[in-house]
């Protein structure tokens, strides 16, 4: 494995670019806020899960394929935007019953969340362009496992360090949805918010260059 001093500088500079907020805080937020804690859990799980699949993507080379092939990568973005665009529309004109709580589609949000998340994550090309750009800075040639292997070690302390960013934001946001579950009219204004917040990053993420 890398050196000490390599390992202290890569967890300081993980755990700054971890606490950012960032579209994936912003994501597991807006899905608690709508959809309420069960479903911003099980969001910011599929996010993990999702990364592994950029982590083993830089491991292997796969992620420099964006870089060779500008097409592919814009490609994926404007798919991964349009997705989150789609997704934020989709919770923004959510139907309620005469109780307040959002319709049938909706009360298997757990669950819709967890896919919904895998997907956003691995559609995102500038996790992978993070990942590809990050991880070999340390990296240690000289360290008795191989690059790959120093990669995929490093790629999951990462991926476990966004995730307590993520675990922390559903938390925060939990407080604030608890205000909202008071009446029909806020829990609506709460699906706004939360579909407001997705069609932005989808937004952000398309015209991002």
């Amino acid at each position: 494995m890398p050196s000490l001093e390599l390992l202290v500088a890569f967890m300081i500079a993980t755990s700054i670019f971890a606490y950012m907020p960032g579209p994936s805080t912003l994501y597991a937020a807006a899905q608690t806020i709508a959809k309420g804690r069960r479903a911003g859990w099980f969001a910011a799980l599929g996010i993990h899960l999702g990364g592994y699949v950029h982590v083993i993507a830089a491991a292997v080379g796969l992620a420099f394929l964006f870089e060779a092939v500008p097409t592919m990568y814009l490609a994926l973005k404007l798919a991964g935007a349009t997705y989150l665009i789609w997704l934020g529309i989709t919770m923004f004109r959510a139907k309620q019953d005469t109780d307040g709580s959002v319709d049938a589609v909706s009360q298997k949000s757990a669950k819709r969340a967890f896919w919904e998340s895998v997907s956003v994550e691995v559609l995102n090309p500038k996790t992978a362009i993070f990942y590809v750009a990050f991880l070999p800075q340390f990296a240690d040639p000289s360290a008795s496992f191989p690059i790959w292997v120093q990669l995929l070690i490093l790629g999951t302390i990462v991926n476990f360090m966004f995730s307590s960013a993520d675990a922390l934001c559903v938390v925060l946001a939990d407080k604030v949805a608890a205000y909202f579950k008071s009446s029909g009219g806020a829990n609506r204004l709460a699906q706004r918010i939360g579909g407001s917040i997705l069609v932005g990053l989808g937004a952000k993420l398309a015209l991002d260059k």
